[in-house]
């Protein structure tokens, strides 16, 4: 692996956005700092925002940033993996694109356990995310600690996603489609042959906010599905 990318799509993101981006730039100075022969480049896609996203993810050097106004997370998705690996020069063979949300914040060794992943031979890294806890009900809290468990679910999150850059491609990226064109993704990489890991080393926490971008996404999941669950 010689590059690694990221990709953020963002729709009026401005309270949120600048913690995720200092926390991806950690991201890739510690990966940096680990694999110095490794090069490391972050896109935002500033998406139908009608606030100061965009402006505030520009006063990032480590960042570029791209407007459209498809609002349409599989298209800024898509958008931005494109951008990316235009402005690689490495064989695509040689590529990783990671993935999260500008609500989230990922650790540390987020990306070195990526490549860590892919180097043990996996195509797609499907990581666990934590809710904030400050932003649910005590009674929200209770029900997601109860569902928790130790070992990785194999759920996939766009706020946590990995796929080498030639798998990508030959699944065909990301649908425009409004919603789950994270899961839409993971599927079809695996029909195409890619080898799937699960993990929660690299646990990334995202927003527990009760409204979200898109209608069936992880904000209803929260307030929703979650304590609807029976088993609760």
């Amino acid at each position: 692996m010689r590059h690694m990318v990221v990709v953020i799509p963002a729709r009026d993101e401005q309270a949120l956005v600048a913690r995720c981006l200092s926390s991806v730039i950690a991201a890739g100075r510690y990966l940096r700092s680990r694999h110095p022969a490794i090069g490391v480049s972050i896109v935002l896609v500033a998406d139908d925002c009608t606030d100061d996203t965009s402006l505030i993810a520009r006063g990032f050097d480590d960042v570029s940033v791209i407007d459209i106004d498809a609002g349409n997370v599989g298209i800024a998705r898509a958008t931005g993996v494109h951008a990316a690996l235009a402005a690689v020069s490495a064989p695509t063979s040689e590529v990783w694109i990671a993935n999260t949300d500008a609500d989230s914040v990922v650790p540390r060794r987020w990306l070195v356990e990526q490549l860590r992943q892919a180097r043990r031979g996996a195509d797609l890294v499907v990581g666990t995310v934590r809710p904030e806890f400050a932003d649910l009900t005590e009674e929200q809290v209770r029900a997601w600690s109860a569902r928790r468990t130790a070992a990785p679910n194999g759920h996939v999150h766009g706020a946590n996603l990995g796929v080498g850059a030639d798998v990508y491609l030959a699944a065909g990226g990301f649908e425009p489609i409004a919603e789950h064109e994270d899961v839409g993704l993971a599927e079809r990489c695996v029909r195409v042959g890619a080898t799937m890991v699960a993990t929660a080393r690299c646990e990334v926490t995202t927003s527990g906010r009760p409204v979200g971008r898109t209608p069936g996404g992880y904000a209803r999941y929260l307030t929703t599905d979650l304590l609807a669950d029976p088993a609760l």
